[in-house]
């Protein structure tokens, strides 16, 4: 059951097009993860998801509700969690959770109860009585998403939750998503981290605005039409240029201490081009950002034809 919905929705300031003409659906109970790099229109896209920002044309539906004719029955049923830390620094993590408990109407022992496990879960217990702005940057984004899950929502939009966090912050933050879905919780997520988009039920892609693919990551991964192969030489340097001349050849791109490359296998192969350049060379099954990059790659040579 699609418990988000977007209809060619649209927003434009001037003559740019943030987002356009966005259509996917999001089922009930999975993580589902918006991509793309900086300027793609992901945060557009989720504020006009949330009703934050009204769109230019189309519609947005969450639980249900026209996000643009019923913003408050659909605040009821959400909690969005921006980029930035927007809780108050000067107060304690307890202070935080009552002022936002209080905000919420949230009294009695079901407040007291809430509280206590929101806490355990994200592991903040021992840190209830420091203030905000003393925390880490992982501790700040598990507060935030505290105060966000006070009020129950059956929806959690968040804007690149684990931006600049460390690694084992982000490994934790991830354990407490999978928990909350396990619990029920549908998860919308924007992030330009294609390897954490790996941890998701389903990701979209999404580039200068539009929606250029959205499928799980191992269909995405495995749907690829074009050949990758890992490709390991003796002058790397010397290799991708010479590779990126050839007929055939899509995209050259650097992976660790290798090269990925990726083939037009109804035009050439590996063992045509090693006449040119001398490599090694190994099919493998593109990362998700190997997806992207040759999806985009594909897109603007398109419209550059």
């Amino acid at each position: 059951m699609s418990i988000v919905q977007a209809i060619g929705l649209t927003k434009t300031f001037g003559a740019i097009t943030a987002v356009g003409q966005l259509n996917l659906e999001v089922q009930e109970g999975e993580i589902f993860a918006l991509v793309g790099p900086d300027g793609a229109g992901k945060t557009t896209a989720l504020r006009l998801l949330t009703g934050l920002m009204d769109p230019t044309a189309g519609s947005a539906f969450v639980a249900g509700r026209d996000v643009a004719k019923h913003p408050n029955q659909v605040k009821d049923h959400i909690g969005y969690m921006a980029q930035r830390f927007g809780l108050y620094a000067d107060l304690t993590v307890e202070e935080n959770m009552a002022f936002y408990a209080d905000l919420f109407g949230i009294v009695g022992p079901e407040r007291v109860e809430l509280s206590a496990r929101l806490l355990k879960m994200t592991r903040l217990e021992p840190f209830g009585k420091r203030q905000a702005g003393k925390l880490s940057g992982g501790m700040k984004q598990k507060l935030a998403l505290m105060c966000t899950l006070l009020h129950k929502p059956r929806v959690l939009f968040l804007d690149e939750p684990t931006n600049g966090v460390d690694p084992v912050s982000r490994r934790d933050f991830w354990a407490i998503l999978y928990q909350l879905v396990g619990d029920g919780l549908t998860v919308f997520m924007t992030t330009a981290y294609l390897d954490e988009a790996e941890r998701a039920n389903r990701v979209a892609f999404l580039h200068l605005g539009k929606l250029i693919r959205c499928d799980t990551p191992d269909v995405l991964r495995r749907g690829l039409a074009d050949g990758c192969y890992r490709v390991v030489s003796e002058n790397l340097r010397e290799t991708r240029g010479i590779l990126e001349q050839q007929t055939g050849v899509v995209a050259v791109q650097p992976s660790g201490t290798d090269l990925h490359v990726f083939i037009d296998e109804k035009i050439t192969s590996p063992d045509t081009l090693q006449a040119v350049t001398p490599f090694r060379f190994e099919r493998v099954l593109p990362s998700l950002e190997d997806v992207f990059v040759n999806l985009v790659r594909h897109q603007e040579a398109g419209r550059a034809a």
